[in-house]
C-alpha cells in the first residue's frame, strides 16, 4: 500500500493528468453522458436515461486518437467499447498445421 506514512499528494497527482493529457479526455466523457442523460427518458428516476444503464458512451472516433464529441457517440454494451481496438478486438493467431 502506497502513502502509509504519508498523505497522498492529490494536487501533483491532478498535474500529472493534466501534463498528461487525461483531464481533457475525462471532461468530454463526462459532457458525452450528461448530454445523453439529458434528452433520454429516465423512468426509474436515478439520473441515468434509460437506454444508458448499464452501457458506455462510444466514441465514434476515440478520443485516444484524437476524437471529440463533434465527431458523435453512441450507446454501446461496456464490452464493445472496451474491447473495441485492443487486444479482444484482434482475430485469434492461426495455428500452424504439423
Amino acid at each position: 500500500m502506497p502513502y502509509v506514512k504519508k498523505p497522498r499528494p492529490y494536487k501533483k497527482e491532478y498535474a500529472q493528468q493534466k501534463s498528461r493529457g487525461e483531464h481533457g479526455d475525462r471532461m468530454e466523457r463526462q459532457r458525452a453522458r450528461r448530454a445523453m442523460d439529458k434528452t433520454g427518458k429516465d423512468a426509474n428516476k436515478n439520473g441515468k436515461a434509460d437506454k444508458r444503464e448499464g452501457k458506455d458512451i462510444a466514441h465514434k472516433k476515440p478520443l485516444a486518437r484524437g476524437g471529440s464529441n463533434k465527431d458523435g457517440y453512441t450507446v454501446q454494451s461496456r464490452k464493445t467499447n472496451r474491447a473495441a481496438g485492443g487486444a479482444m478486438s484482434k482475430p485469434p493467431k492461426k495455428k500452424k498445421k504439423k
